[in-house]
């Protein structure tokens, strides 16, 4: 499959760093750093434009070492590109650490992943089938 997009930043398209990495690495499109204090959101612009096929999306996720190591995340993750959107690509980060976070001009920000997608016909119906777990949620299988 290929994907056809626009770069109007002053960085390289977004890549796979390693063979067999299913996200390639966004970076962001600013002229000079931004600096999140702890809870600050920022939308940073990208400088990319593309165009998915119909049937497929394109998801922002965090990039583990920014999370892991400096608290920055992804804040509607995973941030959803429809194959209908043609605007830039932004990606809202949050720093959710206890510091002031400096993000560079170029620095690799996100991942993107292309997945296919569905779009199902809901169908009302009255009852749905049961099952052993039945309407068992949050933490309802303990922790062992």
């Amino acid at each position: 499959m290929k994907i056809q997009i626009i770069n109007k930043s002053k960085n390289a398209l977004p890549k796979y760093e390693s063979e067999q990495a299913a996200g390639m690495d966004i970076r962001c499109n600013i002229d000079a750093p931004v600096t999140l204090q702890p809870l600050e959101r920022h939308l940073f612009p990208t400088g990319l434009y593309m165009e998915l096929p119909q049937g497929y999306e394109a998801q922002i996720r965090p990039r583990s070492g920014l999370a892991f190591k400096r608290g920055l995340t992804v804040l509607n993750s995973p941030g959803t590109i429809d194959s209908d959107y043609r605007g830039e690509i932004g990606v809202l980060l949050i720093n959710l650490s206890n510091e002031p976070q400096t993000v560079e001009p170029g620095e690799r920000i996100c991942q993107m992943v292309i997945a296919r997608h569905e779009q199902p016909e809901l169908v009302q119906v009255e009852e749905i089938n049961d099952t052993d777990r039945g309407a068992g949620g949050f933490g309802h299988s303990g922790t062992k």
